[in-house]
């Protein structure tokens, strides 16, 4: 009995496997939320874009001995700015947009990348290095997290009226244009809070799934939101916990964990729609 219970617990005596929980568990609750603002809003694409343009800063602040955090949080800010003001002067739609401006700069990041003999992994700025995260990591992600939380808490009402009626909120004297450019730098901050966790690619599926699980299961905004909270940190608890046994790297089983959810949902909402109707 003695050595089955020290082998279930044996993830979370190993100080490696204590930072990658800490983490994961840290940033996926500013992502669980920022993703439901995203799904309303129509913007999860918004954060496929800002995912892939941190690449181009991380590489020129590796180049220039900066923080790579701050090349990433630079360069993600002008691709969400750069997208919206494209945006607005033009005739393009946004989703046009954005994957004209995010399949850029992923391409020009990958160019700097080749270019630079660099010591930093491919595979760590793409797919995060969870098991390979230090002190400073840990306090620089549970800043980010902190700062993302607290904005995202505070301004909940007024984001989401801006979500749904951005015309309205200006009418009743809401700040629409800090509210807009506060949600993209709070996106942008998120994902370079993410960016050693789970790295560029998968911090995508952070954005999106919570919150597209949780629009499916909940009715209401507040439900919406802690739906969205406990799905994110109830798979990166459990994703991290199994990746141990099962020998796999953390991040992509969370998100194999989080499809398997909105899979579920899906089907669950389906079912009862069925039900329904046939009533």
């Amino acid at each position: 009995m003695s050595e089955l219970l020290e082998w279930v617990i044996l993830p979370f005596q190993l100080p490696f496997m204590q930072n990658a929980f800490l983490v994961t568990l840290m940033i996926c609750i500013p992502m669980a939320m920022l993703s439901c603002f995203l799904v309303l809003k129509g913007w999860s694409l918004m954060g496929d874009a800002v995912s892939h343009a941190v690449l181009p800063g991380v590489v020129l602040a590796y180049m220039l001995s900066l923080p790579l955090a701050l090349g990433a949080f630079v360069a993600g800010l002008v691709c969400a700015i750069g997208t919206g003001f494209i945006k607005e002067n033009s005739r393009i739609k946004e989703d046009t947009v954005l994957g004209i401006v995010f399949s850029g700069m992923f391409g020009l990041g990958l160019v700097m990348f080749v270019a630079v003999k660099s010591d930093v992994h491919l595979d760590h700025i793409l797919f995060g290095d969870m098991l390979g995260i230090g002190p400073a990591d840990l306090l620089q992600s549970g800043l980010i997290a902190l700062a993302a939380t607290l904005f995202l808490a505070i301004l909940r009402k007024d984001l989401l009226l801006h979500a749904f009626d951005a015309q309205h909120a200006k009418a009743i004297g809401l700040p629409v244009t800090v509210l807009h450019y506060g949600l993209l730098t709070v996106l942008s901050l998120t994902v370079v809070g993410a960016l050693t966790a789970v790295g560029i690619i998968l911090a995508v599926a952070f954005l999106v799934a919570p919150g597209a699980i949780a629009y499916l299961l909940a009715r209401r905004f507040h439900a919406m939101l802690l739906t969205s909270v406990v799905v994110a940190f109830g798979c990166s608890f459990v994703g991290i916990y199994a990746s141990f046994f099962i020998d796999s790297a953390p991040a992509p089983t969370i998100v194999l964990l989080m499809t398997v959810v909105f899979i579920l949902a899906f089907l669950r909402n389906s079912f009862q729609a069925r039900t329904l109707s046939d009533a």
